[in-house]
């Protein structure tokens, strides 16, 4: 069984030496000093290993299963949720005045990312949750906020959201969810909703759905689509619970991966449910809930890179095969252990360098929300709005693809279920597809966030490299390893922006033939940026004279890596952009 240990001590390093939370200036970071971090990470950590790590087998293996319209969770899946209800853990960053801790984001991000790395399944009854809490406290009127929240933000009830319908998913357009209304303000919700995450189970008291549908004589199209909350068991006056909506599971799907997390059929018949926000601006509504979701689902594919890193380390220094070529390193056993073949150690960095990088670009993102949530910093949100789909399309591809690496560590082992590696695979690969497929997200990213308020947030992101690499290009410990190469990564970047700026008004395929790879390419960019902030924290660490020598020249070691082995891929990615849409677009649809 795989074993999982929560990166405190890198967490930490992140928080404190690259982003300097507690000097940061947002409202509420003077408070995350480095002792009360470590205490709530090791908190957190030791739930995580010791409570949820051991479950994800189990979860995987069980699954969930549904009986009599009851879904029921994996064995020992309802203990561990009261355990997590009980520390307060699924209100961490949630606000006070409705029974949440009020930590910052960034917080709640990085024991995300931990509770996530240990039982992807299970944390997404608590994550979808939070993202619907979030968006009844953003939309919600007081009555609902009073209503709903308090128990959402303990997840004595739990939340969901439903878009997905048999025939239609991106374009929710398409969508044939009714809601009519009722003299009482009410609506009558009708409908079927699929790949519902968490739609059902015997964890909660309530499950609050929030769903969209059409308000007959709406507009047509997205712009008729309104959200509501539609209760499982209806919520009377004095709070509490009385009889059962007219919403119930028709199935849960067998799937590829995440067994642990019930996958269902919605059917609506007639339920009671009431507007969240303004008639027919139900996708803004669902938004909130959408971009949180993305920030968490690039999470999710970060978390699982990292689970399956740690385990192949551990595998490839106890596996012995063959003899190291530059001399036998185990002279006294029968072989080597495989850590010491370049290709197991090129594999290992790979997915060391991502990870670390990713983790240091997910928290960058989580204090850009900060920023802009609680500093109402307009520059703040508009950039975490231009980096949302390259978090959640980058570190997901990217994710996968390390799992994936992780396997081949094992051999044929990677292969077998015994040893859980397979696991993490599997879990991993939903994440490219959920919350909007990565193509949809790469379609986002150059359709509309590039030029969006007159493409001043992407260039905001090239003067935060610019000046970056200005104020440190007398720094001579970091100038050739790691801002040499950031700059013509970004140079590359800027480039196929300017090949969107003037080919794609002319042929628009030219420039969304290119976008994945510009997702990709951007990703890139932001690992740079973040390897180059980092090594800077690690070497200015090491000139003062650290007791932690190790930690910052591993780190240092680990960048260079990256800004050599995988940053060049930008200059890859570059030249498939500038080949515009001929090749792609060459065939008919009927010489497939």
């Amino acid at each position: 069984m795989p074993s999982y240990t929560a990166p405190v001590r890198d967490t930490q390093f992140i928080l404190h030496d690259m982003l300097n939370v507690s000097q940061a200036g947002i409202p509420g970071y003077d408070e995350l000093e480095a002792d009360f971090t470590k205490a709530v990470l090791e908190e957190a950590g030791k739930l995580s290993s010791d409570l949820l790590a051991p479950l994800n087998t189990v979860g995987d293996t069980e699954g969930c299963r549904l009986e009599n319209g009851v879904v029921y969770t994996p064995t020992g899946f309802k203990d561990a949720f009261d355990q997590v209800k009980e520390g307060g853990w699924p209100g961490l960053d949630l606000p006070e005045e409705f029974g949440g801790q009020g930590m910052p984001y960034v917080m709640g991000t990085a024991v995300g990312e931990m509770f996530s790395a240990a039982n992807q399944a299970f944390t997404m009854y608590q994550g979808l949750t939070h993202g619907a809490a979030s968006a009844i406290l953003t939309h919600g009127s007081d009555a609902q906020k009073a209503t709903y929240l308090p128990k959402m933000v303990s997840c004595v009830w739990t939340g969901t959201m439903n878009l997905t319908e048999p025939h239609c998913g991106t374009d929710l357009g398409l969508m044939r969810t009714k809601a009519e209304p009722q003299d009482d303000g009410s609506y009558k919700i009708t409908g079927q909703k699929i790949f519902i995450s968490a739609g059902e189970h015997d964890m909660a008291d309530n499950i609050i759905h929030l769903v969209l549908a059409k308000i007959p004589g709406g507009p047509d199209g997205i712009k008729g689509v309104s959200l509501f909350i539609v209760p499982k068991i209806m919520v009377k006056e004095d709070g509490s619970l009385g009889e059962r909506n007219g919403v119930s599971v028709g199935n849960i799907e067998t799937k590829m991966g995440i067994h642990g997390n019930a996958t269902c059929v919605m059917n609506y018949d007639g339920a009671t449910g009431y507007l969240l926000g303004e008639k027919h601006k139900g996708m803004r509504a669902m938004f909130t809930m959408m971009n949180e979701a993305r920030i968490g689902v690039g999470m999710q594919g970060l978390a699982q890179a990292a689970a399956a890193y740690e385990n192949a380390v551990i595998y490839a220094r106890e596996r012995l095969q063959g003899r190291d070529v530059t001399g036998a390193q185990n002279p006294d056993g029968p072989a080597d252990p495989i850590i010491v073949h370049p290709d197991v150690r090129r594999a290992l960095m790979d997915q060391k360098s991502f990870v670390e990088g990713g983790r240091a670009f997910l928290l960058w993102g989580a204090m850009l929300i900060d920023k802009a949530h609680r500093a109402d910093d307009e520059a703040a949100d508009g950039l975490i709005s231009l980096m949302t789909p390259v978090i959640k399309g980058f570190l997901t591809d990217e994710g996968y693809d390390m799992t994936v690496l992780a396997q081949q560590v094992y051999g044929g082992h990677g292969y077998i279920e015994e040893h859980g590696m397979s696991q993490f695979t599997r879990d991993a690969r939903i994440a490219m597809i959920y919350e909007g497929a990565n193509g949809v997200q790469a379609l986002d990213l150059v359709g509309r966030k590039l030029a969006q308020d007159g493409g001043k947030h992407v260039m905001a992101f090239f003067d935060l490299v610019k000046g970056f690499i200005k104020d440190n290009d007398d720094n001579e410990a970091i100038k050739a390893d790691f801002l040499d190469p950031l700059k013509a990564a970004s140079k590359d970047l800027q480039t196929a922006g300017m090949f969107f700026m003037q080919n794609g008004m002319k042929n628009p395929n030219a420039a969304l033939a290119g976008s994945y790879d510009f997702m990709h390419l951007f990703g890139h960019v932001c690992l740079g940026l973040m390897w180059a902030q980092m090594a800077r924290a690690s070497a200015a660490a090491l000139d003062g004279g650290t007791s932690d020598a190790a930690f910052h020249e591993t780190k240092l070691a680990t960048g260079r890596y990256y800004m050599k082995r995988r940053l060049p891929a930008t200059a890859m990615h570059l030249a498939r952009i500038e080949s515009g849409a001929d090749t792609v677009m060459a065939l008919d649809a009927e010489a497939f």
